[in-house]
């Protein structure tokens, strides 16, 4: 059982990629773990389920979930391309799904952009906050009052149960990792009458690490640590972790197998954390990517970018900032879905490069990111960004293959437009 079973590479979404030996043990002990959270194994253990998985083979959770279906009795559906995950749905009808953040804000921007304009789409809006009241009463434990009740089933029936159509009618459960989740999001889908669970992880531990429960499941909070692991909050609320999933150490990498690691052999995350009473953990950020103003000011980039890319002409987004005056961000346009943006507000077609610099475009642009500044202190909001016309994909470099920004590929390539950013501010 601890035999090397196979080396993974880290995304190094903050730097070089390093190697994680990974031994049988360090899949059984999680696997078994996983067998032993009966209060969702309905999604992966009976004859009848259904599982799409988004992220790449090679990606150490699909290798993870690919064990975990050969153990289960269900039939698991690989997507070769995430661009056509709705298309798929209809056609797999699934009843569990497992993505990253970002799939389910796609999801629900084509949902938007399909409502419309006028009355269609101010309706879609109002069931999607109906939505997310109804999902937040029923977390919080308190009564449901016959109006909330009435206006739910009301939502449901006009608009809400079509977002479950659109995703193949039979889903159940959607389980979300590899990136922060905004909190509507996840109620948005949990009003439509779908479950919907986070987990946390990493190469380093194996895939998961901790994951929400059905029974006391948190908005927000990636759940608790599978039995066969613990975690604690180490210097600076480090998130940090031992037991059976954690690998052996970096191949051919002593060194950093030895940084890696605390003095009494706790696994150092690197993400910021916090967990509550109960156990439950929440990630706030991730250590190396914190960003440090001119004034002092700590900012996490994570929030104000799941909170921005929930535009639908947003496709990526990367807050920046480090010793720099304030808090600026570099964005990127979603090539398909701007010609319905356009069409919904009555403008004429266009290109993304023309899009970047009309007028009507960037004042919507501009309002969201006042939408998004509501979520931090005016020391942390975002008060400039720049529009990049090539968007960041797997194919040229920019993105990880579970859509993970790579900060130091796009600070290398985009340096001079993150310069633009300041300059007139630097002269001054």
């Amino acid at each position: 059982s601890n035999d090397l079973c196979t080396i993974v590479f880290t995304s190094g979404t903050t730097g070089r990629p390093k190697g994680v030996e990974i031994t049988h043990e360090n899949f059984l002990r999680p696997l078994n773990a996983v067998i032993e959270r009966r209060s969702w194994n309905e999604w992966i253990f009976d004859p009848g389920a259904r599982v799409i998985y988004f992220l790449p083979v090679a990606h150490v959770l699909a290798r993870f979930l690919g064990y975990q279906q050969l153990v289960g009795h269900g039939t698991a559906a690989f997507l070769p391309n995430p661009k056509t995950i709705v298309q798929d749905m209809q056609t797999f009808k699934p009843n569990a799904l497992l993505v990253v953040p970002r799939v389910l804000e796609k999801i629900y921007n084509a949902a938007d952009a399909t409502a419309g304009s006028g009355v269609k789409l101010r309706l879609f809006r109002l069931a999607a906050h109906t939505a997310e009241q109804w999902a937040r009463i029923q977390e919080s434990g308190e009564e449901v009052s016959f109006g909330q009740k009435v206006k739910i089933r009301l939502a449901r029936r006009l608009v809400l149960n079509k977002i479950r159509k659109l995703m193949g009618g039979n889903l159940q459960g959607i389980v979300s990792g590899g990136a922060p989740m905004a909190e509507r999001l996840g109620r948005f889908f949990i009003g439509c009458g779908i479950e919907v669970l986070q987990g946390y992880g990493a190469t380093e531990t194996t895939g998961p690490l901790t994951m929400s429960d059905r029974i006391g499941n948190k908005t927000g909070y990636v759940g608790h640590p599978l039995l066969c692991n613990e975690v604690r909050l180490g210097e600076g609320d480090e998130l940090q972790a031992r037991g059976g999933s954690i690998m052996r150490g970096y191949h051919g990498e002593p060194e950093l197998t030895k940084e890696a690691f605390t003095e009494d052999g706790w696994l150092k995350t690197g993400d910021i954390a916090q967990i509550d009473a109960d156990g439950n953990v929440k990630i706030t950020g991730r250590a190396k990517e914190i960003i440090v103003t001119a004034g002092g000011k700590n900012v996490a980039p994570e929030v104000l970018e799941e909170r921005l890319k929930g535009h639908p002409l947003i496709s990526q987004v990367m807050v920046v900032g480090d010793n720099k005056p304030f808090v600026g961000a570099l964005v990127t346009l979603d090539k398909e879905m701007l010609p319905t943006w356009l069409k919904n507000h009555g403008m004429p077609q266009m290109d993304i490069t023309r899009a970047a610099r009309d007028p009507r475009v960037l004042e919507a642009l501009q309002r969201a990111v006042q939408r998004t500044n509501r979520a931090v202190s005016r020391a942390e909001s975002i008060r400039k960004i720049k529009i990049i016309t090539t968007d960041w994909t797997t194919e040229n470099g920019m993105l990880t293959p579970s859509l993970k920004i790579k900060r130091n590929r796009i600070r290398a390539v985009y340096g001079e437009q993150i310069e633009d950013l300041y300059a007139k501010t630097d002269k001054k």
